[in-house]
């Protein structure tokens, strides 16, 4: 009767220990899934960021001009007007207006004005 009883508390703890060999494994195999997972996204994350650095980044800057002879707020919209940024030149010039504080577009010879401009090159 003691045999049995001990055979059976064996077979009982071989079943208890077999359960938690297989929780332990499957907490093992979840954890490296997630890791990996985890792992996969971040070097993703990283990969997009490296890969949108290599796209040109342009810098805006604002450069002071002395108005020439003849100029016009259209010759230097065809000048400085990137169509990256600007729809037409109505909206560089717009913005040159507002910069400057001018409620006419007309320029005359002599005058400073403050215009826009973008580049890729930082100038610290």
């Amino acid at each position: 009767m003691n045999n049995q009883i001990s055979e059976r508390r064996i077979r009982n703890n071989k079943k208890k220990r077999c359960r938690q060999l297989r929780r332990h494994l499957m907490i093992t195999v979840i954890t490296l899934l997630l890791t990996i997972g985890i792992s996969g996204a971040f070097f993703s994350i990283g990969s997009r960021a490296q890969a949108a650095g290599d796209h040109n980044i342009s810098y805006k800057y604002y450069k002071s001009v002395t108005v020439a002879s003849g100029e016009t707020l259209w010759n230097y919209a065809d000048q400085y007007a990137d169509s990256e940024f600007y729809d037409s030149h109505d909206d560089y010039i717009k913005e040159v207006m507002n910069i400057n504080h001018m409620e006419k577009d007309t320029i005359i010879y002599g005058q400073h004005i403050i215009l826009p401009y973008y580049s890729n090159v930082f100038v610290e």
